[in-house]
């Protein structure tokens, strides 16, 4: 296994819709073992492969609170099939936007069709974080950032901060 480069805003393959995969093998798994290890390390509670530069429809999310105790989930090929009406709001934040963070408002209750890291078909009826969670990184397969639910005018102003930011961090200082 090992831990990826993470691409941050303005990166346009973030903007890239994904494609699915035909079934899940070996070479899946690591990838999916290799974002685990990725969003641990960052660290994060989700990850889309994406944000890694891999334009393939896989999630790896853990929203454990205890350190000692992961529980990893893993979505390949993940499709909402509901959302309730009903709303809630969470302060969202991305590995691939550093440092900056929103309320964001989403459906309360989402349903997920997807495989598991086996390739078994399953769903996941989520609420609260979980739900939360599910929605921003399906959000990252299809080209959306949790920035693009902002005004135009708060939008604009963190993608600045992250050029900035970009900027900065690659001069060399000898």
């Amino acid at each position: 296994m090992s831990i990826k480069h993470i691409l941050t805003e303005p990166d346009p393959i973030l903007r890239k819709k994904c494609e699915p995969f035909q079934q899940v093998d070996k070479s899946v798994q690591k990838l999916m073992k290799d974002m685990e290890e990725t969003m641990y390390k960052a660290p994060g509670i989700g990850l889309a492969a994406v944000q890694i530069g891999i334009l393939k429809r896989v999630v790896v999310i853990d929203i454990s609170k205890d350190d000692g105790k992961k529980n990893p989930l893993f979505f390949v090929n993940p499709k909402i099939i509901y959302k309730s009406e009903n709303t809630s709001t969470y302060e969202e934040g991305c590995l691939s936007l550093p440092g900056q963070f929103a309320e964001i408002e989403r459906p309360a209750e989402c349903l997920v069709k997807y495989l598991d890291f086996y390739g078994k078909e399953k769903q996941l009826k989520a609420d609260g974080l979980m739900a939360t969670c599910i929605q921003h990184e399906v959000d990252h397969l299809d080209g959306i950032l949790f920035i693009d639910y902002l005004s135009k005018l708060k939008k604009t102003m963190i993608i600045k901060k992250l050029k900035k930011q970009k900027n900065s961090i690659e001069r060399i200082v000898v």
